[in-house]
């Protein structure tokens, strides 16, 4: 598998299927493509907040593939004439031959329409299982002591993490983070978007390598990937 990096918090993994997470891509100044350059078999959206739900109508448009996401918002993105498959936490479901467990996450989860701010359920994380690999997208949260049996029940080789503080948990509370999960591999995500969440992402790499056995940190650029069997 292929964990390309696109930037914010999203990510495309790329194998026998190629899932998109989070799918940011208008507004966001890290990255050039446009919903019409990915070519997807599914999209997965932590929350309804516009730099993660993003362009993900338009991508399963363009795809005529399905968009998972909490039950809640799952109604709202049927709405608009796409498959939307709703979840809850703790669940586990096969779509488009992809594994995938909704896990807890701690943020807030409204969604912007054209009627104003309405609710849209609970941020979630997920754990997608993808050719003998599981990769567990943390969605924006702070670290919490459930975030261990996250670690037990699943056994992720990757973990997809938040660090740039403000609007999610800094590099302090992802090395913790890191530390209940106990990942083969950790890479950071959500930082140096915007001026608000500029963090150095090599602290963070330097903290977990030092404190943490077995665990290393994959720092990458928007556009860059890591490959992992």
């Amino acid at each position: 598998m292929r964990i390309r990096w696109i930037g914010h918090a999203c990510f495309l993994l790329e194998g026998s299927k190629t899932v998109i997470i989070d799918p940011f891509l208008i507004g966001n100044p890290v990255t050039s493509l446009k919903p019409s350059d990915i070519k997807a078999d599914l999209v997965l959206v932590t929350h309804g907040h516009g730099d993660h739900l993003g362009d993900a109508v338009e991508i399963a448009r363009n795809n005529d593939c399905p968009v998972v996401a909490i039950h809640e918002l799952s109604r709202i993105l049927a709405a608009k004439n796409i498959e939307a498959v709703g979840m809850n936490i703790g669940g586990t479901a096969l779509v488009s031959d992809v594994k995938i467990t909704m896990v807890k996450a701690f943020h807030s989860a409204d969604v912007e329409e054209d009627s104003g701010i309405i609710s849209a359920g609970d941020p979630a994380g997920f754990v997608v299982e993808l050719d003998g690999v599981k990769v567990y997208h943390c969605g924006d949260t702070d670290v919490f002591g459930d975030m261990r049996l996250i670690g037990e029940l699943y056994s992720p080789d990757v973990m997809l993490l938040p660090i740039g503080g403000w609007y999610t948990m800094g590099i302090q509370e992802a090395v913790k983070a890191v530390e209940l999960v106990k990942p083969r591999y950790a890479i950071p995500m959500h930082y140096n978007t915007f001026p608000i969440i500029e963090t150095d992402p090599s602290g963070f790499k330097e903290r977990v390598e030092k404190a943490i056995k077995d665990v290393s940190v994959v720092v990458l650029k928007p556009g860059e990937f890591f490959e992992i069997q």
